[in-house]
């Protein structure tokens, strides 16, 4: 199970809410060499942070951090993988340095780049109202155009954040025609760069903390949280059959989206999702998730209810049947808790 500390660096870091550490989370929190659902990487488990806070306590330099990372490369999200090889390049150079004056020197670029790439989504949202009528783009214009007031500020006082633009834009009330073009216009602008998708935003975020923030949040970034495949929000259970486990970046991203806006927004995610199964069913074919052994059709099940059906992952490589695997688990709950299986 994951620690305390484990939990309030990941709200610290992601405001993530932690309603998954529940005891039915704890089996999944176990599992190593899962595929996260969401960005097809492979997790680092959430309980291997510990190990690593204490390591990354002994490092004096840049050298020893870009060293320390390098052991989790392969489970590095996109975004963090591009700024460790920034870190890489850096301690060639400069082994005895603080990677803080690294990411100082290229704020000035990064910023200006940030800026561009923020523009680009703003642009496009605009160009969408085109389809609204004119007191609706209005509204939706009079947002952007505050958007860019504040990103060109660049006011520490009143800094732009995705998060506040996406919900002013649920604050719009679309006649009927128009509900289809919103919709269009949310899915551009969840594509605003954020630290955990642009390697921009990461420079410029963490270019004011120190070297050691910016380590732990390259390693959070694919740690594995747990995950309500029906948001809380909208009445999701704390149940097993509810949870999956996903990246603190995954995560972070989807919120409490509709499973199937998330899908169409990123596409890639059935496939992922179908690893994520494939390793489960490997795990369990390993003697792992005992007394959990119908999972695979509970998330499955799950999966296709929260998605209107886009997400219908196979489960042909499970050895078990479903009436097998809930015989197992049952049998199997009794052994290890000596209660009624629920």
């Amino acid at each position: 199970m994951a620690s305390k500390s484990y939990e309030k660096t990941i709200e610290y870091i992601y405001g993530i809410p932690f309603e998954g550490s529940t005891s039915a989370g704890k089996p999944l929190r176990k599992l190593r060499n899962i595929t996260c659902p969401y960005t097809g990487i492979k997790m680092i488990p959430g309980n291997a942070l510990r190990g690593f806070e204490k390591k990354l306590e002994k490092c004096v330099n840049g050298l020893d951090i870009v060293n320390l990372l390098g052991d989790y490369q392969n489970c590095m999200q996109r975004t963090e993988k591009s700024v460790y090889a920034i870190f890489k390049d850096f301690v060639a150079l400069n082994p005895d340095d603080d990677l803080q004056n690294c990411l100082q020197m290229l704020y000035h670029n990064c910023i200006m780049r940030l800026k561009l790439e923020e523009f680009c989504v703003l642009d496009d949202v605009d160009l969408l109202t085109r389809g609204l009528s004119p007191s609706t783009a209005l509204k939706v214009r009079e947002k952007t155009t505050r958007c860019r007031e504040i990103i060109l500020a660049n006011d520490k006082q009143d800094c732009f954040k995705r998060k506040t633009f996406l919900s002013s834009l649920n604050e719009i009330k679309p006649k009927e025609n128009e509900k289809e073009i919103l919709s269009s216009i949310k899915d551009r602008a969840i594509f605003l760069p954020t630290s955990g998708t642009s390697r921009n935003a990461f420079v410029v975020k963490y270019s004011t903390r120190t070297q050691t923030e910016a380590a732990r949040r390259i390693f959070i970034a694919s740690t594995a949280t747990i995950e309500h495949i029906t948001p809380s929000s909208r009445g999701g259970s704390n149940h097993i059959g509810n949870f999956m486990l996903v990246s603190a970046n995954g995560n972070r991203y989807r919120e409490d989206l509709p499973l199937e806006t998330f899908i169409n927004r990123f596409p890639n995610i059935p496939i992922y999702t179908q690893m994520y199964v494939d390793d489960i069913i490997n795990a369990i074919h390993n003697g792992e998730l005992f007394g959990n052994e119908d999972y695979p059709y509970l998330v499955k099940k799950k999966l296709m209810r929260e998605s209107n059906g886009r997400l219908v992952p196979s489960l042909s490589k499970y050895k078990y049947t479903e009436e097998e695997a809930k015989q197992i688990a049952e049998e199997n709950f009794k052994t290890k808790h000596g209660g009624k299986y629920s």
